[in-house]
């Protein structure tokens, strides 16, 4: 079974339409409800292109030529950074995280190991707002890159210091720049700033949530697709998470 509301298939099932129609395709072995029935099985459950090309009746090839269009048109409908920040309230704080999202990597794939993770993966950032929404992920670079670099290189720090808008972020962003929050460090802190981080803390957790929701989708519990592919795939499914909770 497959916990995607008919609505959302549908949805996505009109994009392949219009792409189809683009493409001035004329026959295909799978109808676009259908193939957009396989690429979310695909994405929501990490059935493997075999699995999900016999299920439907259609080669491994073909399968993931199937995924990977589905992606690619999905990926288009999410927003970029400034398109993100459109209309954002400046006395609204957003939360800054990052994440690792796992890869079928060899040991020999030195950039895409995470020494803070012990394991390989691309690194994923997150702008959300104060209730765990999330309003734009990044794309995907090699797990060994530290937060900061990452945020740095996708120019969420800039952006937000030339708007004004406040960012919460943990410890791995210190020195990120003036609109930036991150906690005090050190042992045996005075109380002022020991409730300061607590505060903190406190206000910075539901950020966690948008990894949480991105995360229930299974492709990204381990990610078997190039390390190319991780982060259009997180973009398209951001664009269903839009999707689904904007009916």
């Amino acid at each position: 079974m497959l916990d995607v509301p008919h609505e959302v298939v549908e949805h996505v099932s009109w994009l392949i339409y219009a792409r189809r129609g683009e493409l001035n395709t004329r026959w295909r072995r799978l109808g676009c409800f259908r193939q957009a029935l396989l690429a979310l099985v695909h994405l929501r459950k990490n059935e493997t292109l075999a699995q999900i090309g016999a299920g439907f009746g259609v080669s491994t090839a073909t399968a993931g030529r199937y995924v990977n269009e589905t992606v690619d048109v999905l990926a288009e409908h999410a927003p970029s950074l400034l398109d993100a920040l459109q209309g954002h309230d400046p006395n609204e704080f957003l939360i800054l995280d990052g994440t690792l999202i796992p890869t079928d990597r060899v040991n020999a794939d030195e950039p895409y190991y995470s020494m803070k993770h012990r394991r390989h993966g691309m690194n994923v950032q997150v702008l959300a707002r104060p209730d765990g929404t999330p309003l734009w992920f990044s794309r995907a670079l090699p797990g060994r890159t530290h937060d900061l670099t990452s945020a740095r290189a996708h120019g969420v720090i800039q952006t937000c210091l030339s708007r004004q808008i406040l960012v919460l972020a943990d410890r791995a962003y210190r020195g990120a720049g003036a609109t930036v929050r991150t906690p005090y460090y050190g042992r045996d802190l005075p109380e002022k700033y020991a409730q300061f981080n607590k505060d903190h803390a406190r206000l910075r957790a539901p950020g966690e949530r948008a990894f949480a929701r991105l995360k229930q989708w299974l492709i990204f519990r381990k990610a078997r697709c190039s390390t190319n592919r991780v982060g259009r795939t997180v973009a398209a499914v951001h664009a269903i998470e839009i999707a689904w909770h904007s009916r």
